[in-house]
C-alpha cells in the first residue's frame, strides 16, 4: 500500500531539508566537528514521539552518555587485562549501571538517549587516545544538545506552525 503526500509529510520535508543542513554548515563555525551527531541525537528524540516533555531527560540521557563514553575508554585504557576482556567488563559493568541509574532516575535520565549517547561518544572518540581528546567531549555534547533542541524540538515547532496545528 502506498502512502499519502499531504500538507503535514511536506512540510516536514522541508523543515528536515533546510534546518539540518543549516546546523551542517554552521556547527564548524561554532568549534564543531562532529556535527552529525546531532541527526543521530534528533532520530532519538524523534523516535520517542517528538515529546517535548521528555527533552530535558533526553538531552541529559546523551549528556550522560557522552561522559560516560569518555569514562569508558579511559577504564579500558587502565584495565590490566587484554583488550578484549577490557572491553567486555567496562561495558558490561557501565551498560548495567547506565540502566540501573536512569531507572531510577527517569525524570532526569532517558536511557536510549543514555545508552545512544555513550554508543555514539566511544563511536567518535574510540580511535583517539584517552589523553587526546581535548575537547571533542564538549563538541559531542553540544551537537547531542543541537539534536534535541534544534533540529528536534524547534523544528518539530517550526513544523507544527506551518501545519497550523
Amino acid at each position: 500500500m502506498m502512502g499519502k503526500l499531504n500538507r503535514d509529510n511536506l512540510t516536514l520535508a522541508l523543515c528536515i531539508a533546510l534546518f539540518p543542513p543549516i546546523w551542517a554548515v554552521l556547527s564548524p563555525h561554532f568549534g564543531v566537528e562532529v556535527g552529525a551527531v546531532a541527526l543521530i541525537c534528533a532520530g532519538v528524540y524523534a523516535t520517542a514521539g517528538n515529546q517535548t516533555r521528555l527533552a530535558v531527560p533526553i538531552s541529559l540521557g546523551f549528556l550522560a552518555g557522552d561522559a560516560w563514553a569518555v569514562l569508558a575508554l579511559r577504564m579500558m585504557a587502565l584495565l590490566p587485562f587484554g583488550e578484549s576482556l577490557s572491553v567486555f567488563v567496562t561495558l558490561f559493568v557501565m551498560g548495567g549501571i547506565a540502566v540501573l541509574i536512569s531507572s531510577l532516575l527517569p525524570k532526569c535520565f532517558y536511557c536510549p538517549a543514555w545508552l545512544c549517547g555513550w554508543a555514539v561518544g566511544l563511536t567518535v572518540m574510540g580511535p583517539i587516545s584517552s589523553g587526546e581528546l581535548g575537547n571533542l567531549p564538549l563538541q559531542i555534547g553540544a551537537a547531542m544538545l543541537a539534536g534535541v533542541w534544534y533540529v528536534g524540538v524547534a523544528v518539530e515547532w517550526i513544523h507544527q506552525k506551518l501545519c497550523g496545528k
